[in-house]
């Protein structure tokens, strides 16, 4: 006897599927996937997408490495156009933008890739690819022609950052065999299934032994270690006060600076004071009160006129270094109300806590009523303070032509120079930038007596980098954030790499477990894929579920005929079943 038994279908609702498939293909519906392989054109968009996501991750290691000279990067753009603002706020904003947008689509292009789902980006995402794309490229040539000399800050940072890279792309690279693994297992044995697991394979093993190329000053025994520089206050401590002024100068002091660093301009009756820029218009109020003479050199200015000036208002106005906020009100009722400093009030600053000075020393234009005397003026300036000579280090911003003129005082250069330079100019020490200075240059110096003061350095991570190579002193605009940094990193490296295989093996053998599973069958449940092929890309599968009921005490034979049968919104099975 020959029994039909209706059987209703159940859709299985796949929330992963949908969420992925509709966002990054706007195919929100179950007909419009497909488990095809991708085509060309989208294999090709899928490049382009990868290709974007690598130029964007370099761009925002690139800004955050940076951020230990983004007053720098201000400043040089104020010399090309005369109006302070900050650039940096724009760039690193659009930059997390588009780095968040791209790395979002490029997890789902992964997701699909392990679930088997066909590549299909929208094309609002193309165009969205696309602008993220040209609009990073035009930052780095833009970049490359400005401020070139910061690309050197990368390879730099990577002797800090290296073995925090190596985690972190071993943390990505094990994350990521969880969709090879998903991937390997939802396709047909293929080539390019073969090529997929030997490239990821050989991806994990490449960073595994990164470490082995690595060549780190940081990677040493701590009794290696050699004394911590000392920090000198660069134009005081410019992110707690107004740059070159008396409050930036004891702000530094109560921060533990060791000296004290400015740069020293001299007025047409030959007063020296501090200040930085060529004119008055950043860091005073001169438009307001001189708006005829904003531009003019400000050696030009007699002192009683440059004593006149606001140097405070600009800093809470303009909040160079995002510090403002910070501020107590008390704190911001002083800086309101600094003026320009001049050489004897900071060397009596220095003078009262036994600390030495760093000076830079810009000699007058030409036609400077003080020019054949600025130098007799700015010993004079010493000896006022009272403050010994030797205490007092100095470099000009002409040196071939003006060094020997600042007799009496420690002699220091910007130059890079040889040791016989060193020695004919009767130089005792070098002030660099950090991206002029190697560990080998470094040790050279101190053996022969020399000694090296680095620029600027605002980060922990470069002044860690620069304690380990063993430099004596460095220059910082952050005094008060510059601590104590050393990373344990030996045997970390090796306990990642075994639990980075181990985690792979793992997910490995959990996908080939899954999938033998389902391949197996109970009876009484049957998982059926009716997949309809047509010429179009749109392929319609479906995922059915057949709930078989008891038929005659549970008792059941095999099924010998399965026909099909169009329901009221159903397909509606038929099985023949014989007793």
């Amino acid at each position: 006897m020959v029994k039909h038994q209706p059987l209703q279908q159940v859709y299985e609702k796949q929330v992963c599927v949908s969420f992925v498939t509709g966002i990054y293909g706007c195919r929100w519906k179950r007909y419009q996937r497909s488990h095809e392989d991708s085509s060309l054109w989208e294999c090709a968009w899928f490049s382009i997408l990868c290709s974007s996501f690598l130029l964007l991750l370099f761009w925002v290691y690139f800004w955050l490495v940076a951020q230990n000279d983004y007053n720098e990067f201000n400043w040089s753009l104020y010399n090309r156009s005369g109006e302070w603002r900050d650039e940096t706020v724009p760039i690193v904003v659009s930059t997390a933008v588009g780095f968040s947008y791209i790395t979002f689509l490029m997890i789902l292009a992964l997701f699909h890739i392990s679930l088997g789902q066909q590549l299909n980006l929208y094309w609002v995402h193309k165009i969205g690819v696309l602008a993220t794309l040209l609009t990073t490229i035009s930052g780095v040539v833009s970049i490359d022609d400005i401020w070139g000399d910061e690309w050197d800050i990368v390879l730099i940072s990577l002797q800090f950052t290296a073995p925090f890279l190596h985690i972190g792309a071993l943390v990505a690279v094990t994350a990521m065999g969880w969709l090879v693994a998903g991937y390997v297992a939802h396709k047909r044995s293929s080539n390019f299934q073969v090529a997929v697991v030997l490239v990821y394979i050989a991806i994990l093993l490449v960073v595994c032994l990164a470490p082995l190329t690595f060549n780190c000053p940081c990677i040493m025994e701590h009794d290696s270690l050699k004394p911590q520089p000392e920090v000198i206050g660069r134009r005081g401590a410019p992110m707690l006060a107004p740059e070159n002024t008396v409050l930036s100068f004891n702000r530094a002091l109560q921060q533990g600076a060791s000296s004290l660093e400015a740069d020293v301009a001299i007025s047409v009756d030959g007063v020296p004071f501090l200040m930085r820029d060529r004119t008055l218009r950043r860091t005073t109020d001169v438009t307001k009160v001189f708006p005829a003479r904003q531009y003019d050199d400000a050696s030009l200015f007699n002192w009683t006129e440059i004593r006149s000036l606001n140097a405070g208002q600009w800093f809470l106005k303009s909040d160079p270094y995002w510090t403002v906020r910070s501020l107590t009100q008390r704190d911001r009722n002083k800086i309101g109300n600094q003026t320009v400093c001049s050489l004897v009030e900071m060397l009596r600053v220095a003078s009262r806590a036994n600390r030495s000075a760093l000076l830079t020393i810009r000699s007058p234009p030409p036609e400077h009523p003080r020019q054949r005397n600025w130098f007799m003026d700015t010993l004079w300036a010493v000896q006022r303070a009272g403050i010994s000579p030797k205490r007092v280090r100095t470099t000009t911003w002409n040196p071939d032509t003006d060094r020997g003129r600042v007799r009496g005082l420690q002699q220091t250069s910007n130059d890079k120079l040889s040791m016989e330079e060193i020695k004919q100019r009767g130089i005792t020490s070098l002030t660099l930038h950090y991206s002029k200075t190697s560990h080998k240059d470094i040790e050279a110096y101190l053996a022969n007596n020399v000694s090296v003061t680095v620029y600027p350095v605002n980060e922990p991570w470069l002044y860690s980098i620069l304690w380990c190579s063993g430099v004596p002193s460095v220059s910082s605009d952050a005094p008060q954030v510059l601590r104590k940094s050393q990373q344990a990193y030996k045997y970390i490296w090796i306990a990642s790499d075994l639990v980075s295989i181990a985690i792979v093996l793992v997910i490995s053998a959990f996908k080939k477990w899954k999938m033998s599973n389902m391949q197996s069958y109970n009876p009484e449940q049957i998982m059926l894929s009716t997949v309809v092929r047509r010429s179009s890309r749109d392929i319609n599968i479906m995922k059915e579920k057949l709930i078989f009921s008891e038929i005659d005490n549970g008792q059941c034979q095999e099924c010998e005929e399965l026909s099909l049968y169009p329901g009221n919104g159903y397909a509606t099975y038929h099985c023949s079943l014989s007793h």
